[in-house]
């Protein structure tokens, strides 16, 4: 799904290009104009409220650290819970975790060992979707944990960078919804 026209213009309209940030040759978007204009911010919260109840999602998870930020207002729009999915370590009591591969390394996310349970439908949030890693990685997550993913939606999506290729095998027929792809 892209997000309609009026939306799509919006959403972009707020989103900053910062070139040569975390490093030379990266074109970093930022969202935080987008998350300052109340509108914006407004209409992109109700747009994945949408998905939510499109999809019949039982909990959000969003991902750390600007899918916190998108989705726990979607949450609460869409009156289901909200798990935050964090970098390990971060996260007190038992957890569930999920490791998966960087350029140069590996990395581990986690959710909460009670935070869903067998029957949950979970509709995965994060801001931008780049290569997939960590989106696959929460996928991963979820089912081990017992829930079903009932999608994934970002509110950016690189295309030049084929995260929507990787992601396939792991998404097994749950929906990929970016409301804006460049």
């Amino acid at each position: 799904m892209t997000a309609p026209a009026a939306l799509r213009e919006l959403l972009l309209s707020r989103i900053t290009d910062v070139p040569d940030y975390p490093q030379p040759g990266v074109v970093f978007k930022d969202i935080t104009p987008l998350l300052a204009d109340a509108t914006a911010f407004g209409a992109l919260t109700d747009a994945l409220a949408e998905l939510c109840v499109r999809h019949r999602a039982d909990k959000i998870a969003g991902l750390e650290a600007r899918g916190f930020i998108l989705a726990a207002p979607a949450a609460i729009r869409a009156g289901v819970g909200f798990v935050p999915v964090r970098k390990a370590g971060k996260l007190p009591g038992a957890t569930l975790g999920q490791t998966y591969d960087l350029e140069y390394g590996r990395a581990e996310i986690e959710i909460h060992a009670d935070a869903l349970e067998p029957g949950d439908r979970v509709l995965v949030i994060d801001d931008v979707l780049a290569t997939g890693g960590t989106a696959d990685a929460s996928l991963q997550l979820v089912r081990r944990a017992g829930a079903e993913v009932a999608g994934l939606a970002v509110l950016l999506e690189l295309g030049f960078l084929e995260g929507r290729k990787r992601l396939e095998p792991g998404l097994k027929g749950a929906p990929l919804e970016a409301l804006v792809t460049v």
